[in-house]
């Protein structure tokens, strides 16, 4: 997930991918609490996406406040 096809996004858009990947990040959790994930990178990757969701929304907050 790049940053440019997130600044495309609307801000309902963002909010909803951001429910979706913190959904995900909870599921890879309880995998990884319960020996099922066999790919633990994936849980490094869901973070960071939802850190780009969250930095791009807050962009878009800012760039409408000013």
């Amino acid at each position: 997930m790049k940053t440019s096809d997130l600044h495309a996004k609307t801000h309902e858009e963002l909010k909803s991918l951001l429910i979706d990947l913190s959904k995900e990040s909870f599921n890879l959790k309880m995998q990884k609490a319960t020996n099922q994930l066999t790919a633990t990178h994936q849980i490094r990757i869901v973070k960071k996406n939802i850190a780009r969701v969250l930095f791009v929304i807050g962009e878009k907050e800012r760039v409408n406040y000013v």
